[in-house]
């Protein structure tokens, strides 16, 4: 099916559905499943964002700016991953530890509110990895309607382009939590020192970041097409000062470049 044919399915499903909650994170993926859905069941499409200290706070600001402009309920709770057992000691099954808690708070929300249906947004893409959080979402009933209509990443970017949101080329995004080696223990310190590099790269103007932490090295990755750039004299100084200042002792670059899902390599 191509991309369009694919958007029927995901509508008629929806449709299907009657009435959702949307996890929304404000990324690629969730800002169209939560447009789509909002464009076919009007006030029965309710966005629903965690906030907590492994989500940025310009991740938040910008799912509220979204929900503001297209007049879309907008439901914000907190919810503190260091506080479920077992998260901050960074097993391999910190994702479906974050997950069940996670989806079982909107869960919640949904129930009072009403709606009949959680839905989330990920694609066919993310079947490909090592993804513990779909095990939450399976055993939860959490529906998955981008997985369902088929629908990848690049069929997601070029709708949402189509359809005008300014997520279509965003760079894509994951919980802070994980930039972390398993078995390394997740701190709030350590999370706002990932948080701030990965900001300061963003405002040199980098498309595609992550900064890894191993202890007390950064592991940067970016695109292998923007390597040139960060190893311009003043770029690098500028990235080597502002890592070592947020407490980084080492920093270095990743010759692989960006990928998805590089901690799980070592699984």
């Amino acid at each position: 099916m191509d991309a369009h044919t694919k958007l029927d399915v995901l509508k008629e499903y929806l449709t299907e559905l009657k009435s959702v909650a949307v996890a929304f994170s404000g990324g690629v993926d969730s800002t169209f499943l939560l447009k789509i859905a909002h464009d076919t069941l009007g006030d029965n499409a309710v966005a629903v964002t965690a906030r907590s200290c492994s989500f940025p706070e310009r991740e938040l600001n910008e799912a509220k700016e979204f929900c503001t402009l297209n007049n879309i309920r907008h439901i914000i709770f907190d919810s503190e991953e260091l506080e479920i057992e077992g998260f901050s000691e960074n097993p391999p099954e910190r994702c479906y530890l974050c997950k069940t808690e996670l989806f079982t708070k909107i869960k919640e929300i949904a129930e009072q509110n009403g709606l009949l249906a959680v839905v989330e947004g990920s694609n066919t893409d993310d079947t490909g990895d090592y993804r513990p959080g779909l095990r939450a979402v399976a055993e939860l009933g959490i529906k998955s309607p981008l997985r369902h209509a088929g629908l990848c990443k690049e069929d997601i970017r070029l709708l949402s382009k189509e359809l005008g949101l300014p997520t279509w080329k965003k760079q894509s995004f994951a919980c802070l939590a994980s930039r972390f080696v398993y078995g390394e223990s997740i701190t709030e310190e350590k999370l706002k020192m990932v948080d701030r590099a990965e900001q300061l790269l963003l405002d040199l103007g980098f498309s595609q970041v992550r900064v890894r932490i191993h202890g007390n090295l950064a592991r940067i990755e970016i695109s292998p097409n923007e390597f040139d750039k960060i190893i311009q004299p003043i770029c690098r100084d500028t990235v080597y000062k502002g890592l070592k200042k947020l407490g980084f002792a080492y920093i270095s670059l990743d010759l692989a470049g960006y990928r998805t899902g590089s901690m799980n390599e070592v699984l």
